[in-house]
């Protein structure tokens, strides 16, 4: 998946689109595992919350590339 998107003359890679998206529901996700009071079982929130940024980000890509082809 290698393409450039125009936005306002500019062009930006798709892939940082999909950081981006990935990101906000990484945040969506978040607040919703606090309020439920998954976190008290985390040994490391920090690394969760990488752990599941990289495979929401994983699975919109792998999503994206499926779709466009």
């Amino acid at each position: 998946m290698r393409h450039d998107i125009d936005i306002a003359g500019v062009l930006v890679p798709s892939l940082l689109l999909w950081l981006v998206v990935a990101y906000g529901c990484v945040a969506l996700l978040r607040a919703l595992l606090r309020r439920l009071g998954v976190y008290r079982l985390v040994w490391h929130p920090a690394l969760f919350d990488f752990a599941m940024y990289v495979c929401v980000l994983g699975g919109i890509v792998y999503l994206a590339s499926e779709w466009s082809s």
